[in-house]
C-alpha cells in the first residue's frame, strides 16, 4: 500500500504521531481510523478542511474513515481550545445539524458500501446515551486518574480562567476516549485523528484501549492552521467561510481562497486539493516567476470551491470573479450574476436618489453606518470605478450603465446594484 504518513507528511498534514511505529503499520495492511466532528452549526467551516481532507487521502490511500457526529459529545461541548464554556444545544438542534454536516461531509469521502474501504458516518449518542451514569463511572471513570486529566492543556486552560470549568465539561475527556474504545471494538477501528487541541483527548481512548483490551492504538494530529499574517484559517472581517453554500455563498467561497497570501498558497494547494505534486510544483514556480498573475491562487480556489460546491459553481463564481474585477465590464449582465454579489432597486426608489452609506450598509458591503461613513472618508469606496468621497452622496438612474450600478469597497469587496422595474 502507498505510505499514507509520508504522504500527509508532505503535503503538510502533519503536526504529530503517537508512535512512529504506525508508519509500518498503515503500510502493511488498511486500517480503520475515525475523527470526530462537533455538531454546534448545521454546517462545517473551512476551518475544518483540514481534518475532512486528511480522511479523505486515508481513504484514497485504502483506509476506512469513520465520521463520528457527535450527537452525544455534542450534549456537553468539548472545552479543547475554548476559554469559556459553550452553549448547551437542545435535541432537536443537533438533530437539524447532524442532518446538514452528514450531506457535506459526502461530497468529500465516498460511502458506498460495495468499496473495500468504504466511509461512514456514525452519531455517538447512538451509544453513549444508553449509558446510565453510576455504571459509566464503573466501568469507564475508575480507569481514569485525577492527577493525569489536570494536567491536560485543555483542563488547566480553563481552570486558570476566570470562567473556570464546569463538572460537565471535566467529564468529557471521558466521553471521547469512550468513543475510541466503543469503535475499537465495534469496527476494529485503531486510529484516531484530529486537531492538534485533540492531543490530550486522544491520548486519553489509547490509554483506555490499553488498560480494558490490552491492544495498542495509535493518534495522529493535523496542525491548527493559521495564515502567514498570523489571522486564523477560516476567519474573516465577515465573520466565518462555511461550507454551507446558503451561508457562504459559492462567489465568497472562491474570493475567500483567491485572496489567498502569496506565503500561504503552495501549502493550501497541498492541504486543500487532491492535485498531484508535480503540478503544485508547476504553480510554485509560477508563483516565483510571475506573482501578478496569481495562478496558484486561482487554482486553489478553483480546485476547493469545485470540491466543495461542485464544478458547477466553481465555474460560475470563476467567470464572476473576473467579470468584476476585469476594467472591461460591457459584457456585466447582473441576472447572470451570483445572488450574493448583487442587490435589486425598484426604478422608483432610485429616482428619488439612494443614499451611498445606506446602500453600503444594506449591501453588506460595510457592517454599519459609522463604519461606511469612514471608508468613504478614506477614499475606499468607488461607483462605477469612480472614487467617491462625499458621505452625501446619493445614488440615482445617472450612474446606472446598462442596468447596473458597480460599487466598490475596498480593492476587492464589489456588490452590483441592478434597476428593477
Amino acid at each position: 500500500m502507498e505510505d499514507i504518513v509520508r504522504t500527509l507528511e508532505t503535503r503538510g498534514f502533519l503536526a504529530a504521531l503517537t508512535d512512529p511505529e504506525m508508519q509500518k503499520v498503515f503500510r502493511e495492511k488498511a486500517v480503520t481510523l475515525y475523527a470526530g466532528f462537533d455538531p454546534t452549526a448545521p454546517s462545517l467551516h473551512v476551518g475544518n478542511l483540514i481534518i475532512i481532507m486528511g480522511l479523505a487521502q486515508f481513504q484514497r490511500h485504502g483506509h476506512s474513515p469513520l465520521v463520528v457526529v457527535g450527537g452525544g459529545t455534542g450534549l456537553i461541548g468539548d472545552p479543547s481550545g475554548k476559554t469559556k464554556e459553550r452553549q448547551l444545544l437542545s435535541e432537536d438542534e443537533l438533530h437539524t445539524n447532524l442532518q446538514g454536516i452528514r450531506k457535506q461531509l459526502e461530497r468529500f469521502l465516498d460511502f458506498s458500501p460495495s468499496l473495500s474501504s468504504p466511509a461512514r458516518i456514525l452519531n455517538n449518542a447512538e451509544w453513549l446515551l444508553e449509558f446510565k451514569f453510576v455504571d459509566f463511572l464503573r466501568d469507564v471513570g475508575k480507569h481514569f486518574r485525577l492527577g493525569e486529566m489536570l494536567a491536560k492543556e485543555s483542563v488547566k486552560l480553563r481552570l486558570n480562567s476566570d470562567e473556570g470549568m464546569s463538572f460537565t465539561e471535566f467529564c468529557y475527556q471521558l466521553l471521547q476516549a469512550y468513543d475510541f474504545l466503543h469503535l475499537f471494538e465495534q469496527f476494529g477501528c485503531t486510529l484516531q485523528v484530529g486537531g492538534s487541541d485533540q492531543w490530550g483527548n486522544i491520548i486519553a481512548g489509547i490509554d483506555l484501549i490499553r488498560k480494558l483490551r490490552g491492544q495498542t492504538a495509535f493518534g495522529i494530529t493535523f496542525p491548527l492552521l493559521t495564515t502567514a499574517s498570523g489571522e486564523k484559517f477560516g476567519k474573516t472581517e465577515a465573520g466565518t467561510v462555511w461550507l454551507d453554500s446558503e451561508r457562504t455563498s459559492p462567489y465568497d467561497f472562491y474570493q475567500y481562497f483567491i485572496r489567498t497570501d502569496d506565503r500561504d498558497v503552495i501549502r493550501f494547494l497541498n492541504c486543500f486539493t487532491f492535485l498531484p505534486a508535480e503540478e503544485i510544483k508547476g504553480l510554485e514556480k509560477s508563483l516565483k516567476q510571475k506573482p501578478e498573475a496569481r495562478e496558484a491562487q486561482k487554482r486553489l480556489a478553483f480546485e476547493v470551491t469545485s470540491i466543495v460546491h461542485g464544478e458547477t459553481a466553481a465555474t460560475k463564481a470563476r467567470a464572476d470573479s473576473e467579470k468584476m474585477f476585469s476594467t472591461d465590464r460591457a459584457g456585466l449582465d447582473a441576472a447572470q450574476l451570483d445572488p450574493a454579489l448583487t442587490t435589486e432597486l425598484p426604478s422608483a426608489v432610485l429616482e428619488k436618489g439612494l443614499s451611498l452609506v445606506e446602500v453600503l450598509v444594506n449591501s453588506g458591503l460595510s457592517q454599519s453606518k459609522g463604519e461606511a461613513r469612514r471608508l468613504i472618508n478614506q477614499g475606499g469606496v468607488y461607483v462605477n470605478d469612480e472614487r467617491v468621497q462625499d458621505v452625501n452622496h446619493l445614488l440615482g438612474p445617472e450612474d446606472l450603465i446598462k442596468g447596473a450600478i458597480v460599487l466598490r469597497a475596498g480593492k476587492k469587496n464589489y456588490r452590483v446594484l441592478h434597476s428593477k422595474t
